[in-house]
């Protein structure tokens, strides 16, 4: 594996494939991400990229009181699946004389597991409609996209409502470096965090079957708060590449696929 000794670094997005919400693309949400405290005395370097995360939302819809005035108690609750992030680490030692580089240390490091779960807390809305109402569902993001609403029924306790969705993701890491001319190698430290945009669900209610473009009320819940952020532990990687190598970062989505190009970050003892 060889790289040109001087990498032109661009972020790129990533768009997977999933019948969903369209994602937003968010300049607020990237400004919050790199305000994450990621400060140090030391040359570390920052690794910021925006992209589409994979997520998975499981909804519970639970109904109370529907024959109650003004109407049922609606309570929703559930977890967030994510699509996970890794961090690729690439260590390589010069040839001399050439503008190529010897990889020596390739690995890739788990910053966000795969399906990692975000529970989404139990949130109780009134349908304020009457009686036994019709009931859809719709999610949307904070630019108003909608998935198509789902019927749920008139009082149908316990069902639950699963959905794939594109969540647009910020995330910022500081990389860092100690014993570069260490025997078998560095330490690398990566640590950091993820924002994630918002979701939220649409509750429809009506006492008709005409369609939700004639419903009566509506209620919306968070099940994704805007910029969440998921905060990544600073965590030591044993270099095993001899002294002060050079050192490029790429990341990945959960299954492996790349986010951006791999990012050169300069030799271990300027980080």
């Amino acid at each position: 594996m060889t790289f040109e000794h001087r990498v032109v670094i661009h972020t790129s997005t990533t768009k997977m494939k999933l019948p969903l919400i369209k994602s937003l693309t968010s300049g607020g949400a990237l400004l919050a991400v790199l305000n994450f405290g990621l400060t140090s005395a030391r040359a570390d370097q920052q690794v910021v990229a925006e992209f589409n995360q994979p997520i998975h939302v499981t909804a519970n819809i639970n109904e109370t009181g529907c024959d109650n005035s003004p109407g049922p108690q609606i309570t929703v609750d559930g977890d967030i699946a994510l699509g996970g992030v890794q961090l690729k680490l690439i260590l390589a030692n010069n040839v001399k004389g050439t503008h190529t580089t010897v990889v020596t240390l390739d690995t890739n490091i788990v910053l966000i597991s795969l399906g990692q779960k975000i529970v989404i807390p139990k949130q109780p809305v009134l349908g304020g409609v009457g009686g036994n109402p019709y009931i859809w569902i719709q999610f949307y993001n904070k630019d108003g996209n909608l998935t198509d609403p789902v019927f749920l029924g008139r009082c149908v306790q316990g069902l639950k409502v699963p959905g794939n969705f594109l969540n647009d993701t910020m995330a910022a890491l500081l990389v860092s470096a100690l014993g570069c001319d260490n025997n078998p190698g560095p330490f690398i430290y990566i640590g950091g965090g993820i924002s994630v945009s918002g979701l939220k669900a649409r509750l429809l209610f009506s006492n008709n079957l005409k369609g939700t473009h004639t419903a009566d009320a509506s209620v919306s819940v968070d099940i994704i708060p805007d910029g969440t952020v998921l905060t990544i532990p600073k965590q030591p990687v044993l270099g095993g590449s001899g002294g002060n190598p050079l050192i490029w970062v790429q990341l990945l989505q959960g299954d492996g696929t790349p986010i951006n190009d791999p990012q050169f970050l300069g030799r271990c003892n300027k980080l």
